[in-house]
């Protein structure tokens, strides 16, 4: 397994991450086990950068709960990311913010427990309150990062202007954002913005929440607890569009004897050594499958083929406008 080095404070991850997510919610029915046993082989692949949140276990810690069960044993040898931000007592499709210093410490301190740790790799502030400044936002964090309790200070979803206020006041390593064949929103000003301040991105979703691994079906086919049941990308003429896309992309990965899922990963990670992805699955042999786009080598002639066949992203929106609008571009 490849590594690369995120941000200009020390932070050094897999190429490619676990994002835990789905091995709780969103994507339907899961199995505890399963997630464990999943992250346990990530782990034997190389794999030493997982995610998870407050959010994933609504509030319960269960999906922390989950990721530290599993990484007990080799916790001094992975880099274990977790974010804070939401408040858990409202409706996670219209969901509140709380980044208030009293609770961002709170958090920190149940994610601490849930994780068996006694300090959090990563530390994301996962989505911007309009109520607190960025700049009291980043202050606690950077008190935490003195306290030892927090080592380096991630970013999700927010622009240029909010990144650069919040690295004015403690450095910031990572920003999460969505990334993807499908999702390219990353690219217009925020990527940019990133590398002039020496920053790291982490994609999330980077195989469009599994539409990119070419095994999917309609909205209407998907239980009502899969987020894919509403997913805009999932729906109609949107669909139809991008399913004509996945049948090109698969014909361009059969010529070089990988899968669809490889040829999407190895593409983010071509876009930079600033870059590293965290697919999530639940199944190994889809991780031991994604593992493998490390190995893979894109020429120009494969990646101006990938811009053919989707220049601008899917069709379809990523998430409702009303949850859109919740996140901070500017």
């Amino acid at each position: 397994m490849q590594h690369r080095n995120l941000g200009s404070q020390g932070l050094r991850v897999s190429a490619l991450g676990l994002g835990t997510m789905g091995m709780s919610m969103a994507y339907g029915a899961s199995n505890d086990d399963e997630g464990i046993a999943t992250i346990r082989r990530a782990h034997e692949l190389g794999i030493d950068f997982f995610d998870t949140a407050e959010l994933y276990g609504a509030g319960t810690g269960s999906n922390e709960i989950l990721l530290g069960k599993a990484v007990k044993d080799f916790r001094d040898e992975v880099v274990l990311a977790t974010k804070f931000g939401f408040d858990m007592s409202a409706q996670l499709l219209s969901p509140g913010f709380d980044s208030r210093p009293e609770n961002i410490r709170k958090v920190a301190e149940n994610s601490l427990r849930y994780l068996q740790s006694d300090h959090i790799d990563l530390f994301y502030q996962h989505i911007s309150d309009p109520d607190i400044p960025v700049e009291e936002v980043a202050g606690v964090v950077g008190e935490l990062i003195t306290e030892g309790k927090v080592k380096y200070f991630g970013l999700s979803n927010v622009g240029p202007q909010y990144i650069r206020r919040a690295h004015a006041v403690t450095p910031v390593s990572v920003l999460q954002y969505e990334y993807s064949l499908f999702e390219r929103e990353v690219e217009e000003k925020i990527l940019r913005a990133l590398r002039e301040l020496g920053i790291g991105l982490v994609p999330y979703s980077p195989l469009g929440r599994g539409f990119l691994a070419g095994q999917v079906k309609p909205a209407s086919e998907y239980p009502a607890d899969d987020m894919r049941s509403w997913d805009d990308r999932w729906q109609g003429e949107n669909y139809t569009y991008n399913v004509h896309a996945i049948e090109q992309l698969k014909n361009l990965a059969d010529t070089k004897g990988i899968t669809t899922a490889q040829l999407a990963l190895a593409w983010l990670l071509a876009q930079g050594e600033d870059v590293a992805p965290i697919p999530g699955t639940r199944s190994t042999k889809r991780l031991e499958e994604n593992a493998g786009a490390v190995d893979v080598q894109l020429s120009a002639a494969d990646l101006a083929r990938i811009a053919e066949i989707l220049p601008h992203g899917s069709a379809g929106s990523r998430y409702p406008a009303a949850m859109l609008s919740s996140f901070t571009t500017d």
